[in-house]
């Protein structure tokens, strides 16, 4: 039994009430999670990868899933080992890693011409909102992925092809980033510049692109996840020298290890565009934290 005061009503001002164990659940919930966010993030982080990797070697031992199909963690780290020697050697692993790097990044570098300028026009002008706009949404809904045998048939199986798919993912967040950012200024610094005389602009430039550059960096960290699997759906299908290419052989060939540790390598790719996108952000809009990312920075 549990006692506590409570004043929720005038004949009960101070009164104790004697209530049972439980009776307050968010007080225990809120206990709870208290103690979570005391445990250090790298020790969370260590914790959730070991019962990662007990899981899969688990299902691994007891053949839940064909041994075939999913190799066990060791296999998958010895593997790993091996990719990272070819790279650190200058063999053809890294000839292919450095062909979807390239990709990756002019896929996102035209992503962010395009997406800021298509933003620029829907979130500035009439023309951009009323008739550009309802084309974006229409092709945005539609399978982007799709689209690769077509840039296939158009620009052939080089670069160009893989550049235009990862390019054509990632620019549709950039857009409504960039929409975005330009209608959150104030509407009272809107009225203090055209008080103050400034031109359509100077009033952009100086006003709505700062105010709204925490939304725009939310979708070029979007566009930044979504140009890899751009450049990599390319390469699928295209045939390339990068990456994808490899990991479409290991799998016909079923080497799984093989697949499992290209991807992981592909993950750290992805990773660092992905945390360049931050760290300028952080330069840039060191006035705005987001949880977007799911990092706090007050550890």
């Amino acid at each position: 039994m549990k006692t506590v005061t409570t004043d929720t009503g005038p004949q009960a001002l101070g009164r104790p009430i004697t209530v049972e164990p439980g009776t307050f659940p968010e007080t225990i919930w809120s206990e709870q999670v208290a103690w979570i966010d005391r445990v250090p993030r790298v020790v969370a982080m260590a914790a959730l990868l070991f019962l990662v990797l007990f899981l899969w070697w688990a299902v691994h031992h007891f053949e839940v899933v064909s041994r075939i199909i999913l190799p066990s963690p060791a296999e998958v780290g010895r593997d790993i080992v091996v990719v990272g020697t070819n790279i650190l050697s200058g063999g053809y692993m890294l000839a292919a890693l450095w062909m979807t790097t390239k990709e990756v990044l002019w896929g996102f570098a035209f992503a962010i011409a395009i997406g800021f300028s298509l933003g620029v026009l829907v979130g500035e002008t009439s023309f951009g909102e009323r008739a550009v706009l309802p084309y974006l949404v229409a092709i945005d809904t539609m399978p982007k992925v799709a689209f690769a045998p077509l840039f296939l048939a158009w620009l052939g199986f080089g670069i160009a092809s893989k550049v235009a798919l990862a390019a054509f993912i990632a620019t549709f967040p950039i857009v409504v980033g960039t929409a975005a950012g330009l209608h959150a200024a104030d509407e009272n610094a809107r009225m203090l510049f055209r008080t103050l005389g400034a031109s359509r602009w100077q009033t952009l430039v100086r006003m709505k692109i700062p105010t709204g550059l925490p939304q725009i960096f939310t979708g070029l960290k979007i566009g930044a996840v979504g140009v890899m699997a751009g450049a990599i759906t390319a390469e699928f299908l295209g045939g390339g020298k990068g990456f994808g290419e490899l990991i479409r052989v290991a799998a016909s060939q079923l080497q799984t290890p093989r697949v499992f540790s290209l991807i992981l390598y592909l993950s750290v790719l992805g990773f660092l565009l992905f945390w360049s996108v931050i760290l300028i952000e952080r330069r840039l809009v060191f006035w705005h934290r987001s949880s977007v990312t799911g990092i706090d920075d007050r550890r």
